[in-house]
This record gives C-alpha cells, sequence and structure tokens, in this order.
C-alpha cells in the first residue's frame, strides 16, 4: 500500500526512537478495515505486542496517539489486537487526485522486472481443443498478460504434441474408414473432421478387441494371466493395452505406420503433414474465438530426439547411472520421488528425456529467468521428476522453473473422455456460451436498439466474458465444474456481472462527462471512500498476482470492485446529487473505477464492450 508510505515512514521512525527497533515499511501489516468495523484501515497489534514487549492494546494506543499527534490520521479505535483507524477526508480526495495523476500502467509496474517464458496450450493433433485446454489456454494467457502489465518481459510459447502412437490411431482410421474425404467435402471444421477419425479408432479397436475376447486364444491367455478371483471383465480391461500391443490388428498396423513415420516414409509422412494441416488450421480458428496468440511455437516431431547429450552429460557426472542392459535411469529417492528411466535399453528416449532437451533449447534461445509450464495437475509427478533431474545436473535455469499446475475441469453431466467421444470440443463450448448469452439478453430486452451485426458483436462478449471469467475466478490448483447457464447470471459471481458494473458507468459518462474545473466536496462519504480505497489497492492486488501466477486472486477482487460499485450506484445519487460539485466528484470516480476494471479485465484477457 505504497499510498500509505507517510504512515508507514511515521511509524519506522516512532519504533526507532520510542523502542530502539530498526524496521521498514514491509514490516507494518495494514488491510483495509472491514466493514463491519470503523475505520478505514487495521494494523495488527501482535507480532509489535512481542516486540516492544508491551500489551497489543498499550502498543496500539502508543501508534493511534503519535499518528493523531502528527495530524495523519482522522481517529483511531482498538479491537482485540488491532488498531483500526480512519484518514482524514482531505487525504481521499488527494489520494484521489494521485491516481488519476498516473496512468494505470505505470502505478502497478513492480521495482525489479525479470523474463518470463509461458507456455501453455501445448495440444495433440489427433483431436481438437476441449474444455480441458480452454482452461489451460486462459490461465497461461492471462498469467502472461498479469506479467506483462506489473513490468515483467514476458513471453508465450507452446510445444504441440504431433507425432506419436495417438496420432498414428487417427492417421490410420482416416486412411482405412475415409474413402479420400476431406473436411471441406464433409463441411466441417477441420480439427474436428480429424478428431472423429481418432473416435472411429477407438470404437473400431473396441468391436476387434470384443470379438477377439470369445476366441481360443483369449481364453488360453486369461487362465494363465488372471489373478486369483478375478472375472474375465476386469481381466480384460487390466488387459486392454497388453492386447493393444500384443495381438491387435489394428495396433500392429498403428505401430508399424509410426515406425513408417520415424524412418522418414515419404507415403506415411505426406498424410501425417495433411492431416495435421487440417489440425493446425482448426486450432488457429479456436485460438482467434479466445482472443489469443503465441510468439514462438516448438513440435515434438522436431524435439523428440532432443536429450540424448544430456543424458551422456549426467552419465559423465555421475548423476545418472546405467543398468547391464544398458538403460539409463536417474535415482531420485532422496528427494521422496522414485527411480527413473531417462533412456530405454534400445538406446531409445522417453518423454522427459525429451523434455530435458526442450528446457536446454529453451533457455539457449530465450534466456528468461523464469519458465511457466501450465499443465494439468495430472503431470505433477512428472514435472517434479524433471525439475529434480535438472537441479542435479545444476543447470543455470533449474531454480526458474514452475509447473502451473491446474485441476481438471468438468461439465454438470460429468467428466468427459476424449477416445469416447464424450469430451467438449472448445468450439462447441463457447457457441453454447454466446448462446447463453443472448438468451439473457433477449429476456430482457435490452438490444432491440443497434444493429444485427453489433448485436453479434456484442453478445459474442459478454459471452466470451462470461466463459474466461467462469474459468479465471477458481484457484488454478481446485478442479471445477463448468456451467455455460451459470457462467451469464447476471446476478452471480460473473464476468457478465462485472461488465454490467463497468458498463453502467459508461452509460453515465455519456450522458455527463466529468468537468475538472470544479471544486471536491467538503466532505467524503463512505461509499466514495470504498471505491477508492479499492482503486489505491489495486496495484497490489495485480502484484500479487503475478507474484503467485494466480488470475483468481485479481479476479475476485474485480468481483468485489464491481459488488460495491453496484451497491453505491444503488445507495448514492451520482447525475442528479445533490450539488453540482458532488454530481462531478462523484463522476470522476466512476471514472476513475471504470478505468481499473477495463484494465483488470484486459489483464485477464476480457475486453469490456461499452453497452449491455
Amino acid at each position: 500500500m505504497n499510498y500509505l508510505n507517510h504512515i508507514y515512514t511515521s511509524l519506522v521512525e516512532l519504533f526507532q526512537s520510542e523502542y530502539n527497533l530498526v524496521t521498514n515499511s514491509q514490516d507494518f501489516n495494514v488491510s483495509v478495515c472491514r466493514k463491519e468495523f470503523e475505520g478505514d484501515f487495521t494494523i495488527v497489534l501482535f507480532n509489535w505486542a512481542k516486540k516492544t514487549g508491551n500489551s497489543p492494546d498499550v502498543i496500539g494506543q502508543v501508534i493511534g496517539t503519535y499518528l493523531l499527534e502528527k495530524e495523519m490520521i482522522q481517529s483511531f479505535n482498538l479491537i482485540k489486537g488491532f488498531m483500526n483507524f480512519s484518514m482524514k477526508e482531505t487525504w481521499w480526495i488527494e489520494s484521489h487526485n494521485q491516481i488519476n495523476s498516473q496512468k494505470i500502467d505505470e502505478r502497478v509496474k513492480i521495482s525489479y522486472p525479470e523474463k518470463y517464458l509461458v507456455e501453455y496450450c501445448s495440444p495433440n493433433t489427433n483431436k481438437p481443443l476441449h474444455l480441458g485446454h480452454i482452461r489451460n489456454i486462459l490461465l497461461g494467457w492471462s498469467v502472461y498478460r498479469i506479467l506483462q502489465a506489473v513490468g515483467h518481459e514476458a513471453h508465450t510459447t507452446q510445444i504441440i504434441n504431433d507425432r506419436g502412437i495417438a496420432i498414428c490411431k487417427s492417421m490410420l482410421a482416416w486412411k482405412l474408414f475415409a474413402n479420400g474425404k476431406t473436411p471441406e467435402e464433409e463441411g466441417k471444421k477441420s480439427d474436428h473432421f480429424v478428431g472423429d477419425y481418432y473416435v472411429l479408432f477407438e470404437t473400431k479397436f473396441k468391436e476387434e478387441y470384443k470379438n477377439w475376447q470369445i476366441g481360443k486364444e483369449a481364453i488360453v491367455i486369461y487362465q494363465s494371466k488372471r489373478k486369483e478371483g478375478e472375472s474375465e471383465e476386469v481381466f480384460f480391461t487390466r488387459f486392454k493395452n497388453d492386447y493393444f500391443n500384443q495381438f491387435s490388428v489394428l495396433g500392429k498396423e498403428a505401430g508399424e505406420m509410426l515406425r513408417s513415420w520415424e524412418s522418414g516414409d515419404s507415403e506415411v509422412v505426406s498424410l501425417w503433414k495433411k492431416m495435421n494441416k487440417w489440425v493446425y488450421d482448426g486450432f488457429d480458428s479456436t485460438f482467434a474465438k479466445l482472443n489469443v496468440s503465441f510468439e514462438s511455437v516448438y513440435y515434438e516431431s522436431n524435439t523428440y530426439l532432443l536429450g540424448k547429450d544430456i543424458v551422456q552429460q549426467g552419465l559423465e557426472k555421475n548423476v545418472f547411472y546405467q543398468e547391464n542392459d544398458g538403460s539409463v535411469w536417474i535415482d531420485l529417492t532422496h528427494s521422496g520421488l522414485d527411480k527413473k528411466i531417462l533412456l530405454r535399453s534400445d538406446g531409445t528416449s522417453v518423454y522427459i528425456t525429451q523434455d530435458l532437451g526442450t528446457a536446454q533449447m529453451r533457455h539457449q534461445a530465450h534466456q528468461a529467468d523464469h519458465y511457466i509450464y501450465v499443465v494439468a495437475d495430472e503431470q505433477d509427478y512428472h514435472f517434479q521428476v524433471l525439475f529434480e533431474t535438472l537441479r542435479m545436473l545444476n543447470v543455470p535455469y533449474a531454480k526458474g522453473l514452475h509447473h502451473l499446475s491446474y485441476g481438471m475441469v468438468e461439465l454438470p453431466s460429468g467428466r468427459m473422455k476424449s477416445r469416447e467421444g464424450t469430451v467438449v470440443d472448445a468450439d462447441d463450448l463457447i457457441a453454447e456460451v454466446i448462446e447463453e448469452a443472448e438468451n439473457s439478453a433477449m429476456e430482457r430486452g435490452e438490444l432491440s436498439s443497434i444493429s444485427d451485426q453489433e448485436k453479434n458483436d456484442l453478445i459474442a462478449k459478454i459471452g466470451m466474458a462470461a466463459l474466461k471469467y467462469f474459468l479465471l475466478k477458481v484457484q488454478p490448483k481446485k478442479r471445477m465444474v463448468f456451467d455455460p447457464k451459470e457462467s451469464v447470471d447476471m446476478q452471480g459471481h460473473t464476468g457478465p456481472y462485472i461488465v454490467n458494473a463497468f458498463v453502467r458507468i459508461k452509460s453515465l459518462l455519456r450522458r455527463q462527462e466529468p468537468q475538472t474545473d470544479h471544486l471536491p466536496p467538503i466532505s467524503v462519504t463512505q461509499g466514495e471512500k470504498e471505491l477508492i480505497g479499492l482503486c489505491l489497492n489495486y496495484p497490489k492486488v495485480l502484484q500479487e498476482a503475478a507474484q503467485q501466477l494466480d488470475p483468481s486472486h485479481l479476479a475476485n477482487y474485480l468481483y468485489q470492485m464491481a459488488k460495491d460499485f453496484h451497491r453505491f450506484y444503488h445507495d448514492y445519487r451520482i447525475l442528479n446529487a445533490e450539488t453540482e460539485e458532488i454530481k462531478m466528484w462523484r463522476l470522476k470516480i466512476c471514472k476513475t473505477f471504470s478505468d481499473h476494471l477495463e484494465h483488470g479485465m484486459g489483464c485477464l484477457g476480457i475486453p469490456m464492450p461499452d453497452r449491455m
């Protein structure tokens, strides 16, 4: 709270002169006073009571009296270890003027910026983006924007998983069952088209597996490999992957296709390029709807062989060890992890090998202080292993690695499964939320006066505000349920609720712009103080969101801002205020407030419409 610097400076002087204690402004735990108590701000006294050997009430009386004598505060009161104090009304007016004298972009800047690289999205090219990807994308994009807003040098990247057996499944299904059809011929979005063949492969594989289970070979295997008391249903569920790798005709063909791709077979590579192009075109369309982008893109097809040199270096440093079969491992049991294979006995890489190489390649290219991986919590263990391995290798960038882990997203109907085709595609979800926004707007009948194009653009903005805010308001580590209908509720904890506060202010300002030549009022109301205080505290909240890599911290603060404004709008007269001076003063506060709402929602990647 740098706007209380004069208070902090005085407290530093007080503790130095009275108690011979050396302090600084960061030592004082000052927060906005809770609304059920009298006061503007609160100082926690317990720590200072302990340091001075006094009771909280005694030290609070000393602080309060000192600040009163220096005419820095208007009043104070003590309640159970806390000192609540009120600022003079002139301070609120001066503070508002100070806010307006400096652009928000400058007020929120930190003193020591660093360089960040944020990796997010990182999809597979065998299916379209889905709801889980949307949460990933919105987290990554908003973290990037928040870091940029506070002054860090931030950049974005992604690594596309464009190779492997899952990719070959969709390729094989298209080759076997499509009869040469294209997305254009089917009139289907191209990434959805490819995803349908991934689902079709799984459908055909299930049919094949079910038919195999009634044959003699399956019966022999069940009798020889089942656990004691294990039913056929349980055994064959457990045996599915073994069947795919050892007995499945489709599995064999998919494996052969992968090996052909790795050997550079021209026909397979040509098909791979064609189908990937379809998926990339679809991805780009979805990214445009979400209004996100990437400054650099890596492809697994170019990076999957990376890391072997690092494995060799690890062997030479005795950080890794080699088994008799030639495989290479690292022992991480000292860190509470496990032993992890880094290179198979035949010399081929595993995922961790590739990630070691990619991390090194990125650092050589970007030289960042921090590398943020936005990946679901299903990969928590993988990143613990990756980061600990790099720390043991003593690479210079190891301390700057961070896994921004987030919980999975479900719908009210339950969890989604991509292999079964029950995943909600990102495009379908976006369309559904926009439709909900349109239905909500039509019920209120507020769009009849604008053109169809303006109406469609406005509804799309409100729909995207609903979608983005609903996913970002939840702390990333928490799992969540996304309800499209709930997300557009104008009275709920939603994006449209915040947008409505902004729109209300814009409507006021269209009717009357505040004039700068009017003097402020003699007294400042509690409601006006609350709005000014929220704007004063905004840089601190934004900086904390950046430090914690947590957009929900900002999102929930913006909701509180909107909530307080709606109450202010209800409780106080603005355009028909008691005097012209009060009207202009309140309009100025409203303008300041709307600027902060717009800035904060912009940091979340949510552009604000000026009407609803």
